[in-house]
């Protein structure tokens, strides 16, 4: 057989009714932070110490250029939405314990299914 196959895709409604999606935001201020450089060494490492510890997607999702400020967002899937909280109060409590930074705002969502 030559060329590439087409995946094929089917849609199970039972698997996706059962999803739980977690989706954040949290705003920081970092207030010894005076360059961009600086910022962006901060926030590297949170991000990557967030996607080891929590096997979330994470990335900074707004203000990347103002120095002081970091805003973080986080993605991932769970079974439940009793695991969706958990997560998420972990990810809360991780960062609050493991950066100098000053948790200023949270937004959190709890998404069912698709």
């Amino acid at each position: 057989m030559t060329g590439k196959q087409k995946a094929n895709y089917t849609y199970n409604e039972k698997m996706v009714k059962h999803m739980k999606i977690l989706l954040m935001k949290i705003t920081l201020r970092a207030s010894w932070v005076h360059s961009l450089k600086e910022k962006r060494m901060v926030v590297k490492s949170i991000v990557q110490k967030l996607k080891n510890k929590f096997n979330v997607s994470v990335a900074e999702v707004d203000e990347q250029d103002v120095h002081q400020m970091i805003v973080i967002g986080a993605a991932g899937i769970c079974g439940t939405s009793a695991q969706v909280d958990s997560t998420m109060e972990n990810i809360i409590t991780f960062v609050e314990n493991n950066t100098d930074a000053e948790i200023i705002d949270i937004q959190k969502e709890d998404v069912e299914g698709m």
